[in-house]
């Protein structure tokens, strides 16, 4: 199911969690929801299961207008970070839940009931475990519960709110890669919401970053890292360094150094440069001369970090595998193998 989104606004108070916010999301695609906290991503994913109601524009589902439609008439799945479990029932009567609720010509026969939940506690991998209580589940197991609760319902299209916020690093990891290859196995329509930028890269056919309730970039994963569209996407998916720069003459002066005028400018005025710290590299006839002030290993990875003289600027440079050794103090030039261009902010 394709889900289309037309200039939603929903406002709390002074405050638009949801600000003219249009996105077209993809038949079978996992999408995910990038943003840091109060950018309207969770209202986003609450507008679209409508357990949010907006002010403002519409939510289509294949084409028709669900803005109207009750959470149950949309038939979403939704996985909330902290599982959602009752705690009184067992794995399969969690999982069941959604179906046993079922009211009239809707309610399936207890066999078919059944029959769904061994099914899909094979498909999330927890086969035997359905006369476990949540309290005897591991974080991961609790949310592979909540997974299969959501998909029992035969959803239109899956949403999860944050889904591995509460787990640690090591599970989370492991949970990345069973639903991405859980995703593959279904073809669902999946969007979720997270901060992780690790997560959505890793995760998502796209990414949808927002900012302040609005939407700064739609991409692939490869797109919004290697072409960031603004200075917020830069900063907030990897990192950059920021170079001062300005027009002169017929060239773009960039933290003392002279480049020429790229193909497309910002309007006049202050400019900065954003490199990203494996865009910046060592090479003799760099455009800006410098001093190492630190250099940090961190497993395989090395950076330095430095002082261009022209400018008086600090940059972070990831070195490559086979980059010779710096110290503190030694002299290094710097070029920039890729950046971007924007008004000064």
């Amino acid at each position: 199911m394709d889900i289309r989104i037309r200039q939603l606004g929903k406002r709390f108070g002074d405050f638009a969690a949801l600000d003219g916010v249009s996105l077209d999301i993809r038949s079978g695609e996992l999408l995910a929801l990038l943003g840091p906290s109060g950018s309207g991503k969770t209202t986003l994913l609450r507008a679209i299961a409508g357990l949010e109601q907006p002010e403002q524009g519409r939510v289509l589902f294949d084409g028709e207008d669900a803005t109207g439609l009750s959470v149950q008439a949309r038939r979403a799945g939704f996985v909330f970070q902290h599982y959602a479990l009752f705690k009184h029932m067992d794995v399969r009567r969690n999982i069941a839940f959604g179906l046993e609720v079922r009211r009239g010509g809707e309610r399936w026969p207890k066999a078919r009931i059944a029959a769904r939940v061994e099914e899909l506690l094979a498909l999330v991998q927890l086969d035997g475990l359905g006369g476990r209580y949540p309290t005897q589940l591991s974080g991961g197991q609790r949310q592979r519960v909540a997974l299969a609760r959501a998909l029992a319902i035969e959803p239109r299209v899956l949403l999860l709110d944050e889904p591995f916020g509460a787990l640690d690093a090591q599970v989370r990891r492991d949970l990345r890669r069973w639903l991405r290859e859980l995703h593959d196995r279904t073809g669902l329509t999946t969007v979720f919401v997270t901060h992780d930028q690790e997560e959505a890269l890793e995760l998502a056919d796209r990414v949808a970053i927002l900012n302040r309730g609005r939407i700064e970039q739609v991409g692939t994963p490869a797109e919004v890292y290697d072409r960031p569209a603004s200075p917020f996407v830069y900063g907030f998916v990897g990192e950059a360094n920021r170079l001062p720069a300005r027009v002169r003459g017929d060239g773009l002066e960039v933290a003392g150094a002279q480049w020429p005028l790229p193909a497309t400018l910002p309007a006049a005025g202050e400019l900065e440069v954003y490199v990203r710290p494996e865009d910046m590299r060592a090479d003799a006839a760099g455009d800006w001369a410098g001093t190492v002030l630190s250099v940090q290993r961190s497993g395989a990875r090395t950076r330095l970090r430095a002082r261009l003289h022209e400018a008086a600027v600090d940059v972070e440079v990831e070195l490559p595998p086979d980059a010779p050794a710096y110290a503190a103090g030694q002299p290094i030039a710097l070029a920039a193998r890729r950046h971007g261009v924007f008004p000064a902010t």
